[in-house]
């Protein structure tokens, strides 16, 4: 860091639906590294606005598996179902700016009525059906949209270089508060990265197509903005992403097994192209650790690594 520059503060975000998956770890590994090499501060948010999904005894799970895995974080850790009001608060600001609208369409409407591409993992562009004024529908509470002004939304990701999406095209008006009442990601994880001094994003770049969305919230509520870094995917080798198999690819699965949390921790620094994959602990990458040395491609995770993994616990 810099003489002058801000002090570096990333952020872990998951959310409590499971056990910790190696791409989520990665990506802890990742954000933690780039935090403690900078001598910033690391923190830890939950994001458990889904109360369907969202289970309590999987907060403790994960806490349990970044301590284990070396992952230490600073202050409290935050929860989004005890943050409505904040998430409340910036609704209104945002419709006193007339920059929001009711929606009554439901998913199934929106697919049907959508004549744009899919916006990479948000699903299709919204059509604009409720934009100009819609007639609520009995039984049915609305939804809340941006209202998003064509252009270009451009940035510099740290990873992927320059990258711009064309609003109207793109990313379109999408939604900040649900019909159950409930904010939506993209809202919610913009009010508590500002709330909390986030100054650096580090996430999997499947979530690339949704920083356009974020920004526009950053620039619409006055707020500043992070910089951004989406590092590739963990993928199988039929090229899809990398998905549960059998427990050997979650930590408690690794855990259970008997693997020592040093060479589950060399593995995900070789995925990254940080080292060769020998034992390590994640307190000793930090020293010589620059998101430059981040391989650029997607790692391919072989299942014999698993398994020699799985053996070396045994």
């Amino acid at each position: 860091m810099t003489a002058g520059a801000s002090p570096v503060v990333g952020r872990f975000a998951p959310s409590p639906t499971g056990r910790l998956h190696l791409g989520n770890v990665r990506s802890a590994l990742l954000g933690w590294l780039e935090a403690r090499a900078a001598s910033g501060r690391f923190l830890l948010r939950v994001e458990d606005l889904d109360p369907e999904r969202s289970r309590a005894e999987a907060i403790d799970a994960l806490l349990e598996d970044l301590s284990w895995l070396g992952l230490d974080w600073d202050g409290e850790v935050w929860r989004q179902s005890q943050r409505a009001s904040a998430y409340d608060a910036a609704l209104e600001a945002l419709k006193e700016k007339g920059l929001v609208y009711p929606c009554w369409c439901t998913r199934a409407e929106i697919a049907r009525a959508a004549s744009a591409p899919h916006a990479g993992e948000e699903g299709p562009v919204y059509p604009g059906t409720c934009r100009d004024g819609a007639a609520p529908k009995p039984g049915r509470a609305p939804a809340f949209r941006f209202r998003a002004t064509p252009g270009v939304v451009r940035f510099v990701d740290l990873v992927h270089g320059p990258v711009e999406q064309d609003v109207a095209a793109e990313v379109g008006d999408f939604v900040v508060r649900r019909f159950d009442g409930v904010a939506s990601y993209q809202l919610a994880v913009v009010v508590d990265d500002a709330a909390q001094g986030v100054t650096d994003v580090l996430r999997a770049d499947d979530l690339l197509s949704s920083t356009p969305r974020q920004l526009l919230l950053y620039r619409a509520l006055g707020l500043p903005e992070p910089r951004f870094a989406h590092v590739p995917l963990l993928l199988q080798p039929d090229g899809k992403r990398l998905a549960k198999r059998e427990g050997a690819t979650t930590v408690a699965g690794l855990r259970a097994a008997g693997v020592p949390s040093e060479a589950l921790v060399g593995l995900l620094a070789k995925w990254s192209g940080l080292t060769e994959g020998a034992p390590v602990r994640a307190a000793d990458l930090v020293r010589d650790f620059s998101l430059s040395r981040v391989r650029r491609e997607p790692a391919v995770v072989m299942p014999e690594a698993l398994d020699t993994l799985v053996r070396s616990g045994t």
